[in-house]
């Protein structure tokens, strides 16, 4: 006897042009998923005939209303608005948030956080491995990153900031208003996608105003202040003074200050210094730090909702760049 072939859960998915954990929201009447989704699934249930599985219906059922952020590590002021963000913004959704640095554990294997026990990821950095990054795309499992954008076979959506633009516009400024034509650069850690951005638009201003940059005051800040500090100290007992020091990131910008301040430089008479992020600290600094506003919660909450909107099954913008600001204080020279 000719037997029918069962219709199964990847059939309707494939059919309503969704995700298998979509069909699976809808299969267990879930609200978190938009009117017009649910109503193609259904419509896709009721052509192919499908029957769920009562097993299977009921793990659908068991959703975790849980969110996970996928940290490498959690450290610096940079993180408190940031984790602020998410935490409120998951919370105002009705999701309660799970936390892994991975700063720790070898980069490859299982993670504690992952679609075992949460609906969707936040991944912040490059604190995941791609080839852990490729097994969740292919299973269709949501996530969004924030600060680092996917590679070209993961097609996921990516929130973070105009990086190479506001690093242009630091250094257009420190050339045109300050006029300071040896600006040192401070690197972020090794493979940071944020740093090598902001490096592109230090060089590309410089190259646009016919500025030549010294490639000896190019170095490691790592955004952290005891690596910038000892990158400063270093240059100094080797002589070498630039008249003004871009650092990557503001944690990087207070080992800066501290470096010149213990070497007896003064600032900015003797060496300008200007940050990036404009951490809660910058205007309490003596002299203020002159930096760039970053959107810190701001992306954070973008974040959220974007993952939000994958766990509802609506198609959310693939790449956000949200705009920064300059913010000029005494350090750069600026009196108010």
């Amino acid at each position: 006897m000719l037997r029918m072939k069962r219709v199964t859960i990847e059939d309707v998915a494939r059919q309503a042009g969704v995700s298998i954990a979509t069909v699976s929201r809808v299969v267990s009447g879930s609200t978190h998923v938009a009117p017009m989704t649910t109503a193609k699934v259904q419509a896709a249930i009721n052509m192919l005939g499908y029957k769920p599985n009562p097993i299977a219906k009921h793990l659908a059922g068991q959703r975790t209303n849980t969110i996970g952020l996928i940290v490498d590590e959690i450290v610096g002021d940079f993180f408190q608005p940031m984790l602020r963000g998410i935490e409120q913004t998951s919370s105002e959704h009705g999701y309660d948030l799970l936390i892994h640095s991975t700063r720790m554990r070898r980069r490859s294997g299982s993670y504690p956080v992952a679609e075992h026990n949460t609906d969707g990821i936040i991944v912040f950095g490059n604190s995941l491995p791609l080839d852990e990054l490729r097994r969740l795309y292919i299973k269709q499992f949501p996530m969004v990153l924030m600060h680092q954008t996917p590679p070209s076979d993961v097609h996921v959506p990516c929130v973070t900031i105009e990086n190479k633009r506001s690093a242009q516009r630091m250094v257009d400024y420190l050339i045109e208003q300050r006029g300071y034509t040896e600006i040192a650069f401070l690197r972020g850690p090794e493979g940071n996608e944020d740093s090598q951005w902001r490096e592109l638009g230090f060089r590309e201003s410089m190259a646009a105003h016919g500025l030549k940059v010294d490639d000896e005051l190019i170095g490691m800040g790592g955004f952290e202040e005891m690596q910038a500090h000892h990158t400063v100290t270093q240059w100094v007992r080797q002589g070498k003074r630039p008249r003004c020091i871009f650092a990557a990131d503001d944690d990087s910008a207070l080992g800066v200050l501290r470096a010149l301040k213990e070497a007896g430089l003064r600032v900015p008479q003797d060496v300008a210094v200007v940050g990036f992020d404009d951490i809660r600290i910058a205007s309490y600094l003596s002299p203020a730090l002159t930096t760039v506003r970053a959107p810190i919660e701001q992306v954070s909450r973008v974040a959220v909702e974007t993952l939000i909107q994958l766990l509802e099954g609506e198609t959310p913008q693939m790449l956000t760049l949200l705009p920064t600001e300059l913010i000029i204080r005494e350090s750069c020279g600026y009196s108010a």
